[in-house]
């Protein structure tokens, strides 16, 4: 069945050509016979083509940007969930939250950016209620607090 799908396509394709080089061939006589400039024809892949790369390239585009924020989203959430749990461990060992996000780097060169949400800015940190909860929220792609793209600590603690 494939290879007479593969010989009507091929006969297809020939069909094309013959009537391209055909046309090609009755308006290059017509031109000469009536003096006028040589008319461009372009060959219908050509145009099958350009037509392709016209309606593929927005959506490629569109497509990139749009698997760029969401991939920054999913890096925050991850970083998020990352950094709730250090900070529950450090309650559980020192009975507090730490005053500072950056306390729960220490020295371990494997949390260097983790205070850092998947565009690049800090988080925002902050002890609640006499340190026996805290507000961890990332500021989005925005970069400013408090708008609709904040992406916020999933648990209450």
């Amino acid at each position: 069945m494939a290879q007479i799908l593969e010989f009507i396509g091929c006969l297809l394709e020939l069909i094309i050509d013959f009537q391209f080089w055909r046309d090609k061939k009755k308006r290059r006589k017509f031109e000469k016979e009536n003096n006028l400039p040589k008319k461009i024809m372009i060959h219908p892949y050509i145009k099958i083509l350009a037509y392709s790369i016209l309606i593929t390239t927005p959506i490629i585009i569109s497509f990139t940007l749009y698997q760029h924020y969401y991939s920054n989203t999913k890096k925050t959430i991850k970083k998020i969930s990352q950094v709730e749990s250090l900070l529950i461990e450090n309650k559980e060992v020192d009975g507090v939250y730490p005053n500072e996000l950056e306390d729960i780097i220490r020295n371990n060169p494997l949390r260097k950016n983790i205070t850092l949400d998947g565009w690049g800015n800090e988080f925002h940190y902050s002890v609640l209620d006499h340190e026996k909860t805290f507000n961890l929220i990332s500021k989005g792609k925005d970069g400013i607090l408090n708008t609709e793209d904040d992406i916020k600590a999933s648990k209450k603690h």
